[in-house]
């Protein structure tokens, strides 16, 4: 008979643990192959794997990318919410244990005449002392245990959130931090050309003076000083707003030191790794939590499959009482319950409902997970292909800016020798500062592209 009753208790057991649907991973809906790899990136490391500072190789950003980790609120709010996900997973896994509580008490207490014999005291005392076991579960089917797994795939899905929440405040302080380095230089360009032309106005002002220029001409020399004062406000405000917007990310004031300087002054970021493959998307913490999701909604399906089974409970105690305080633990006054209960569903339709719905839950888990794993190679690819096609862009631009500024510098010698008018020598100057304003864009885009395909690849969590 105890043989008999350990094999029944093993095979319950068993078929608790087994109430979970087994996981295999599914395949990835993407090419194997991230496209473009193996052109244009040269490096060794794989970017999930490449800590954020050594990536950056600039020692200003790293310091501002370390306040902003101890003071944004975005990733404090993450964390925080990790962390509620992780003392619900403690109360549920609590649920598999039995809950012991210790309890006493003392009563004094008149009865009435009619319900004693005659003489009997009327006046009576009852005094109690008990340690219970209350209403405990006994997980024999795996409900409680399934419900603790899901909980536990919950939290480790905020905490990859945690993650990505990192990766992107990465990124983002990156791309302020550059964005306001290119405008400080966009700034710079544009007070020194309305230095320059300023200069050039004071110079066809004395020709007018000496009438060697028509008013024409001198007016034509005004249209670009002018057009300069109001390309130095326009930068001076958009300077200011880069600054907000680092600021807020950062969480806290910026240190004058840490300020950057032009975007052409700062250092490249590291190289990365040439030939990437679609498996390295699955360490990114979208698509690690979206798994972790499908995990819990797996466990979901344990925890339904085993509400068709018997639930057992168990309420017992054990204690001591008495008349008198002085004989609450005296031989004799020992006291004791026990109370199992079992209850299983005969016909309960919500029990078949829940196991309907956990199953499609899954389904919608799992084409979530296969959703993230797309999103990300997208992103990844579009990254890929502005990494390198932006660096062709840059170099044709900077040749447009030398060529450009060639020109402006014939145009202006010519009519300095009275070959051309001014209006040749506006035309080359306007057509230099717009060149020369587009390659700080496109350098701006180039810094960014190489910190957007970082974060695309998981990068950033270190």
């Amino acid at each position: 008979m105890r043989k008999f009753l350990s094999l029944s208790l093993l095979l319950l057991f068993a078929s608790g643990c087994a109430m979970i649907p087994k996981y295999e991973r599914p395949q990835a809906p993407v090419p194997a192959q991230l496209p473009g790899t193996g052109t244009g990136l040269e490096g060794a490391q794989n970017p999930a794997e490449l800590p954020w500072r050594e990536f950056a190789q600039n020692e200003k950003l790293s310091q501002l990318i370390e306040l902003a980790l101890e003071h944004n609120r975005d990733l404090r709010l993450a964390a925080l919410n990790a962390e509620s996900l992780r003392e619900f997973y403690k109360i549920q896994r609590a649920e598999l244990y039995p809950n012991l509580y210790a309890s006493g008490g003392g009563a004094r207490q008149k009865s009435s005449r009619h319900f004693l014999m005659p003489g009997q005291d009327r006046r009576g005392n009852h005094f109690q002392a008990d340690l219970s076991l209350l209403s405990w579960e006994i997980d024999l089917f795996g409900k409680l245990r399934s419900l603790s797994e899901s909980a536990l795939q919950e939290y480790f899905a905020t905490e990859e959130a945690r993650r990505g929440a990192q990766i992107m405040l990465v990124s983002s302080l990156a791309n302020a931090y550059l964005a306001l380095a290119a405008e400080n230089e966009s700034l710079q360009l544009a007070k020194d050309t309305l230095q320059s032309q300023q200069e050039a106005l004071d110079l066809v002002s004395k020709q007018f003076e000496q009438g060697l220029i028509t008013e024409l001409d001198l007016k034509r020399a005004q249209i670009p000083r002018d057009s300069a004062r109001v390309d130095v406000a326009q930068y001076g405000r958009q300077l200011e707003q880069a600054k907000n917007a680092l600021q807020f990310l950062l969480g806290c004031p910026i240190p004058d030191e840490l300020m950057p300087g032009p975007l052409s002054s700062l250092p490249q970021t590291a190289a990365l790794a040439p030939e990437l493959e679609s498996e390295v998307l699955l360490q990114r913490p979208d698509i690690m939590a979206a798994e972790h999701r499908l995990l819990g909604a797996l466990a979901n399906i344990g925890a339904a499959r085993a509400a068709f089974f018997p639930n057992i409970s168990l309420t017992s105690s054990i204690g001591s009482a008495s008349t008198q305080l002085s004989d609450l633990f005296s031989s004799g006054s020992a006291t004791w319950s026990f109370a199992p209960q079992l209850a299983m569903p005969i016909f309960d339709a919500r029990v078949w409902a829940a196991h309907r719905v956990s199953k499609v839950q899954q389904k919608l888990a799992l084409t979530q997970y296969e959703r993230a794993i797309q999103n990300a190679f997208r992103e990844t690819a579009d990254s890929l292909v502005l990494c390198q096609s932006i660096s062709e862009q840059v170099q044709a631009q900077e040749t447009l800016v030398k060529a450009l500024t060639q020109t402006y510098e014939l145009a202006r010698f010519r009519y300095e020798k009275g070959i051309d008018n001014y209006l040749s020598v506006l035309d080359a100057q306007r057509s230099m500062f717009a060149a020369q304003q587009g390659l700080i864009s496109m350098r701006l885009a180039e810094q960014s592209s190489r910190w957007q395909l970082y974060s695309a690849l998981g990068g950033g969590t270190q």
